[in-house]
């Protein structure tokens, strides 16, 4: 493995802890709303249908 080869390694390594990190404060928000406007919205129930998962 070269320098290059690693740097990537890390940057998609990084990449993929800021998206899960994305996720949960998302999540976080989404849950502290009311139940009427998560009801409204469709919160969690199109959110995880679109993403294929499940909490």
């Amino acid at each position: 493995m070269n320098g290059f080869t690693i740097l990537r390694s890390v940057q998609h390594y990084v990449g993929k802890i800021r998206t899960m990190r994305n996720e949960i404060r998302t999540r976080r928000l989404m849950n502290e709303l009311p139940q009427s406007i998560r009801k409204d919205i469709g919160w969690p129930d199109n959110y995880d249908g679109r993403h294929g998962r499940g909490h």
